[in-house]
């Protein structure tokens, strides 16, 4: 009976120690504090189930253990040889328990410093920016940058060829708790700063806001935030998207990167269809010209606030069509700014517009965007400016690229796609009375390039655009060019 009652307690603790130790090596990686806490209590509810196990070994007794508690194991031995196999079990479950231990800290460490950064976007934003969005609590840090080379093929104009580090930008995250994390981009451009230059370089803050997660519906978002307009305003990481430049309609027509100063909701109201909505300080209808709204931007520096823009976004990814996303957004909103000229106090209400469709399957992406834009007292500010500023403005783009080495090394993780994108755009489509339309600024583009990814985070680019404008002649570029997140 000694010896099945012990074979029956030693097969129990070795059959709970498998069990443990199966569940621990099973377990996925927590993503919150309440999760690890889960994994302790049922630990440690464990290791007590053994330790009353092992208390019921033969040959120990209440009264020896109270009278010699630190070698009742031993003077058990010495009683019961037979008790040499039960203290052994003693020193494995000991051994175990320092080895989930371990494990248990080594997760409770990569809850606020992940192993390995996934990249992948959430709630509109690039990868990098979204690593905030996976992290337990406390600290995150990501970025980008991009380099280029820029070849001027006719001598037509006065551009010249160059070579640019155009940006280097530093992503810092904070989340306080589950529901609320700050998130911001600082972006250093052109290698340098000058003072306020574009062409001589700045830092800037190009989003900063504070998100509060109230429900998978409805969430809120509060500070620089980024207008949720095309597909490069808010994700514009150079390995995401085609060329060493960015599509000239979402510079122009759309004028990326937009941020303003505002406050808004966001949310996905079923798990396909997502929205977001600001309300943002106004766009200051003193920087509109013949090229459009793009100066119109005030990126939340000392901005005049007399009049609000509204935005809103909503996109959608049908189950019946993996890969498929189309969406559309609308701004809208007063631009004077209190803007006098000539006894006049012009609204210059601001309207613009676009639609567009994404499809990635397999190898293949393809994307189409258009937009149209619409700006009232544009006659006014003709005037003011002392050049026309179009009343009308519009502009569309296509593009296909397909990733050909899967076709040549099966699983390889690298990248290449030759891709093609056609460009349309005009920023003065319809001049106001009395004022000449500029049709240099009508123009298509022809682009052709390659795209090179050695690892996901790192990209190789290389392009050649042909310009053609309705009238006069645009100078057609060769671009080569590096980029990479982290």
């Amino acid at each position: 009976m000694k010896i099945y009652n012990k074979q029956l307690v030693n097969g129990g603790v070795l059959t709970t120690l498998v069990a443990l130790s199966a569940s621990v090596s099973a377990l996925e990686k927590p993503q919150t504090m309440e999760d690890m806490w889960k994994i302790i209590q049922a630990q440690q509810k464990q290791i007590d189930e053994m330790k009353a196990g092992m208390g019921a070994v033969p040959g120990k007794t209440a009264t020896s253990n109270m009278q010699n508690p630190e070698n009742k194991v031993a003077d058990s031995n010495v009683q019961n040889p037979e008790n040499k196999v039960a203290d052994n079990n003693v020193k494995n479950l000991e051994r175990k328990t320092d080895i989930l231990s371990q494990e248990v800290e080594k997760l409770r460490t990569n809850l606020a410093i992940p192993e390995e950064a996934q990249y992948k976007s959430a709630y509109g934003l690039g990868p990098a920016a979204s690593k905030v969005y996976q992290v337990g609590k406390g600290l995150s840090l990501g970025g980008y940058g991009e380099a280029n080379y820029q070849n001027i093929v006719s001598d037509e104009g006065n551009a010249k060829d160059n070579a640019d580090f155009e940006r280097l930008v530093l992503y810092v995250g904070y989340k306080f708790t589950d529901n609320i994390l700050f998130n911001s981009e600082i972006e250093f451009e052109h290698g340098t700063t000058g003072s306020g230059d574009d062409d001589e370089g700045e830092v800037s803050v190009e989003f900063a806001a504070l998100d509060f997660f109230i429900d998978p519906m409805v969430n809120a978002r509060a500070g620089m935030v980024l207008m949720p307009m095309g597909f490069i305003n808010q994700i514009h990481e150079p390995p995401f998207y085609f060329g060493n430049n960015r599509p000239e309609v979402e510079r122009r027509i759309i004028p990326t990167t937009w941020r303003e100063i505002g406050v808004g909701l966001f949310g996905a109201i079923t798990p396909n269809l997502t929205y977001t909505g600001y309300v943002v300080n106004g766009l200051d209808a003193q920087g509109f010209n013949s090229n459009g709204i793009r100066d119109g931007r005030q990126g939340g520096a000392t901005a005049y606030a007399q009049n609000f823009g509204y935005v809103a976004r909503t996109d959608y990814t049908p189950d019946a069509l993996p890969g498929v996303s189309v969406g559309g957004s609308a701004y809208v909103g007063n631009s004077g700014q209190d803007l006098e000229f000539n006894g006049q106090k012009p609204n210059v209400f601001t309207q613009l517009y676009e639609a567009h469709v994404q499809w990635k399957y397999r190898g293949l992406e393809f994307r189409t965007l258009g937009s149209w834009g619409h700006i009232n007292d544009a006659g006014i500010l003709s005037a003011f400016q002392g050049e026309t500023v179009g009343s009308q403005n519009y502009g569309w783009y296509t593009e296909v690229g397909y990733d050909v080495l899967p076709l040549i090394f099966k699983d390889t993780p690298q990248y290449l796609a030759p891709f093609f994108r056609y460009e349309q755009y005009d920023t003065i489509a319809k001049a106001p009375n009395g004022f000449k339309d500029n049709q240099n600024l009508d123009r298509q583009i022809f682009q052709v390039g390659l795209q090179y990814k050695p690892i996901p985070n790192v990209v190789i680019k290389a392009d050649y655009r042909n310009f053609s404008a309705e009238e006069g002649s645009v100078p057609d570029d060769f671009n080569l060019g590096l980029g990479f997140i982290y």
